[in-house]
């Protein structure tokens, strides 16, 4: 999933909430690989911009470290945006609340931060005439049963739909989906980490049955750079990624624990899906991903195909945690969790 032919060197880059767990990671592989012009982190912490600053400066040379500009600004304040994003080339939104149970008790403030801030990222990139943008969603977007994925299926089809918007303009907007982020703030595994610390008798376990599909940041991060690579507007890409139940996720972690069966929690899912069956009618197949095809294009774009080594997936076709051919071995998920 890593980019080929991918060059940031000279690019104006900015990453809303880039002082999250992927906005970070994100910035040190593209100052790590490249020289961009400029990589500017867009979020409203001043204190994480602080310490992320600290960090930068800990890592990398001066020269490296003075690419970097941080600016205060929360995806609400369309005006913020717009004056941020001057002279930007390409924008990674990874900005979002992303709590399932908060969300479901604060609706309003998940729906002004993913939906209404969606729009405001796709009006300040046509304001500004940015070349390229990415937006990460998630797999609770893709037949949601809770405001969260609701949010950020609106989100998707504000982003897919804003190519339809840019006319002469050019902007190209493409949507990442992938499923829970190993040894990010909001996933299990530093929960059980954190029990297993303090010294816990035993682990909560929502439902026996629980599968999710696993990813690390790293892959995150270089699935994310591959899709800008070959992005064309409109996409959904969706990498290949394994699944386990958190039942052997808890048994990987603490063998000797014994579980406690908590139930599900509100608005959450047995089993996560990235590609419906509805979607199967617009995806296609590629070595290491899925590209859920645009339904409307009113622009100039090439869809993927045979020469692209792109494939037709069955019309009865779902990509699912629980159906996944893919599984994690106890050996991958322990390399998964020290990495």
């Amino acid at each position: 999933m890593s980019p080929t032919s991918l060059n940031l060197d000279g690019k104006v880059i900015l990453v809303t909430g880039g002082t999250g767990s992927f906005g970070r990671r994100f910035c040190d592989a593209v100052l790590s690989r490249w020289k961009p012009r400029k990589l500017i982190v867009y979020s409203r912490d001043e204190l994480k911009q602080h310490d992320m600053q600290i960090e930068l400066r800990e890592k990398f040379d001066a020269e490296t470290v003075g690419r970097t500009r941080f600016f205060i600004g929360d995806v609400r304040d369309r005006q913020r945006l717009t004056l941020a994003l001057r002279g930007v080339d390409i924008v990674i939104h990874a900005a979002a609340l992303k709590q399932v149970p908060a969300a479901e008790y604060n609706p309003s403030e998940c729906i002004h931060t993913n939906v209404l801030g969606a729009e405001n990222v796709v009006w300040a990139c046509l304001s500004n005439g940015v070349k390229s943008v990415v937006a990460l969603s998630t797999d609770k977007a893709c037949n949601p049963i809770n405001l969260y994925g609701a949010t950020k299926l609106a989100s998707d089809k504000t982003f897919v739909a804003a190519n339809n918007l840019s006319g002469d303009i050019g902007t190209r907007f493409s949507v990442v989906r992938y499923g829970n982020v190993m040894g990010s703030r909001g996933s299990v595994a530093p929960f059980f980490k954190r029990l297993i610390d303090q010294g816990a008798t035993k682990l909560p376990i929502t439902d026996a049955r629980m599968t999710r599909f696993w990813i690390t940041l790293d892959q995150g991060v270089d699935f994310v750079l591959s899709s800008l690579e070959i992005m064309r507007g409109g996409e959904v890409f969706v990498p290949k990624i394994p699944s386990m139940t958190v039942v052997d996720l808890a048994k990987v972690m603490a063998p000797d624990l014994p579980h406690e069966i908590v139930g599900v929690r509100p608005g959450e899912k047995l089993h996560e899906v990235m590609v419906s069956a509805d979607d199967a009618r617009q995806t296609v197949e590629l070595a290491d991903r899925y590209v859920i095809e645009p339904s409307f294009v009113e622009y100039t774009r090439k869809a993927f195909g045979p020469a692209d080594g792109a494939k037709r997936v069955p019309e009865d076709f779902s990509y699912a945690s629980d159906s996944n051919s893919d599984w994690l071995t106890p050996d991958a998920l322990r390399a998964m969790l020290a990495g």
